[in-house]
This record gives C-alpha cells, structure tokens and sequence, in this order.
C-alpha cells in the first residue's frame, strides 16, 4: 500500500507531522467544541491542583488524537508518555510503563482498544485509585500478589473504534470526545500554515483546492502537501498555485472527491465483481488484497461519510455516486432500500 495517501501506519511522515503540530489549543485548528471543552476543563484541574480527568478521544484515523495528547500535556505542563495498546503484552509491561510516570503525568495509550482483556483489568485500579495489583510467581509454583502506588496521572486513550472497548474500560474516562470530519475551510488553514511552516508560499485557490482532496483528513492534507510542495520544487516555480497543485494531484491519481487508488478498487470490486453488494467486507478485502482492519479503519469511513457505499444487515452496497465516479451506468438494486 506504498502509493496510498491515505494509511493506517505511520511511517517517516511521522516527522513531518511532528515538526508542524501545534503546541497549544490557539494553535489547533479546528474540533473548536472538543478544544473548548478541554480549555474549561484543564483549567479547573490546574486550579484545583489535580490532574485531569482521565480523556478518551475516538474518531477515524488522522484526525488529530495524537496532536490532542501532547496538548493536554503541554497545557498542563507535564511530560506526555506514549504507548501503544498492542505493544503492552504483559502485564509487566503495563507496571513498567506506570511506575515510570511523574506526578501529573500524562500518560497516551494509542489504539487502546487493542489492548489484552487482562491488561485493561490491571489498569482499572490504576485510573480509579492509583494503585495496581500484580501477581509475582515464585519458583516453587506459588505466587503472591503486590500493590504498587502510583503517582497521580492522566490517562488519555486514543482509538478508532469506541465500539470495541469493554464498558469497564469505557465508562473509567471521565471526558469522552470524538472527533469530527474538517471542513474545507479548516484544512485550507492547516495546508496554509503548513506552508508557512516550511517557509513555502501556497496560494489560497491551491489550498482550497487541496483541502477539497483531502478526505476532510488533517493528515492526508498534509500529505498531499508534502507531495505537491515536491512537484512545486521540482516541476514549478517554488509556489503551491493552482497549476502545479492540479498537476501534482493527477500524478498522484487523487480525484476531485479526494478518492486514490485503493479507493478505486474496493468500489470497482464492489460494483464489477460483486454486482455493487451486498457483500461482506472480509470479501471485499481478500478480492484488493487488503487487510480487514485496513478496510474497516481507513477505507470506508470515508466512504460511508460521504455516500459511496451503504451498510445493510446483509453486506456492503455501492451507491448512485460510487457508481458515477467510476463512470459505470448505475441500475437500482434490489438491496438499495435497506
């Protein structure tokens, strides 16, 4: 999936992002309800002079949890320590990861959905009271159980899929956010500031014209932005205008509705291959050769935002639009009325 814009990793463009993400709320653009929300609620804390409610911020890929997480922590003033609910396997690694945390710290677990049952259960005492409860084994097949105090912290849990949390894990965050889709207006402004990041001037039709194809995505506009900025270097006068951003986009097969290739395939192997639907989308991956967690998380929610396909109890369906942008005669199934 190298020629995707679109991706469920994070690869060297890590750095770019990193190199560009605001430090404080002023500086985030856009989630405006959510960022004034969290403006109200840090201030209480620190005026109380206690950490944070424990935050959970759910929502498609690229829409800024992980930008929200290191501002919590530099609005509070506190170190941010990163996990990654897969990358905790033991619950070892769960008190190593805890015990290491300041006073105050805030403390992100990304896809914390992903992490083991037994994980979350160890890590409910530790948001309720500060305290885990591990069990050490002994040699001669007895073991006894420990109780580490933890220092006062703020979880921040960052997922995909709200769905699949147990309600335990669930209901132990204190302030629930999702994140919405961006306007275009918002990403014209992120593609903007980009641009005046990297000391690039981008005209404000490019910007516009960019936003519009970034899958209402802050970070696959800053992707297309990386790649333009490239074309515009090379191939242009040193200015993202119209021209080179237009260019660029054709070269990168990104559509006006912001869809790439892989896009493509799942709708022309929905339509083509299966009649446009319903069919399951273990199917629809295994026929484009993607993985179904790849599928779910980064491909159709965009698709189902903005109405290329439809979810019925029977399967996935190709709508009217889908079946328009691929320039296909469209025939009413009998499926499109569930």
């Amino acid at each position: 999936m190298d020629d995707r814009i679109v991706s469920s990793e994070l690869k060297e463009e890590d750095l770019f992002e990193k190199s560009i993400r605001p430090e404080k709320l002023d500086e985030y653009v856009g989630q405006n309800e959510i960022k004034e929300n969290l403006r109200v609620f840090i201030k209480a804390a620190k005026m109380r002079n206690e950490p944070l409610d424990h935050v959970l911020l759910y929502g498609p890929p690229g829409l800024g949890k992980t930008t929200l997480a290191h501002i919590i922590a530099n609005e509070l003033g506190v170190n941010l320590r990163t996990a990654s609910g897969p990358a905790i396997e033991k619950s070892g690694d769960l008190a190593a990861i805890l015990s290491n945390l300041e006073p105050g710290d805030v403390l992100f677990i990304d896809e914390i959905h992903r992490m083991p049952s037994f994980i979350e259960e160890i890590l409910y005492p530790a948001m309720e009271d500060f305290e885990i409860d591990l069990m050490i084994g002994g040699g001669d097949g007895k073991s006894k159980s420990i109780k580490i105090n933890l220092p006062p912290f703020t979880l921040v849990g960052a997922t995909t899929r709200a769905g699949d949390l147990s309600s335990p894990l669930r209901d132990r965050f204190g302030i629930v956010s999702k994140l919405e889709y961006y306007t275009y207006e918002e990403l014209k402004n992120i593609v903007i500031r980009s641009g005046r990041v990297f000391d690039i001037k981008v005209e404000e039709d490019a910007a516009m014209e960019l936003a519009k194809r970034s899958r209402k995505t802050p970070r696959v506009a800053n992707r297309l932005f990386r790649r333009v900025r490239d074309f515009a270097l090379v191939e242009g006068t040193g200015v993202i205008d119209m021209e080179i951003t237009k260019k660029a986009l054709k070269r990168l097969k990104v559509d006006d509705s912001g869809l790439d290739n892989i896009d493509r395939e799942y709708l022309t192997s929905l339509i083509e291959k299966f009649n446009g639907g319903p069919v399951g989308v273990e199917t629809i991956a295994t026929s484009i050769g993607e993985e179904v967690t790849t599928v779910e998380d980064v491909v159709e929610p965009y698709l189902l935002q903005e109405g290329f396909i439809k979810r019925t109890r029977s399967g996935r369906i190709a709508t009217e639009k889908a079946y328009r942008s691929l320039g296909i005669v469209y025939n009413m199934g009998l499926f499109d009325g569930d």
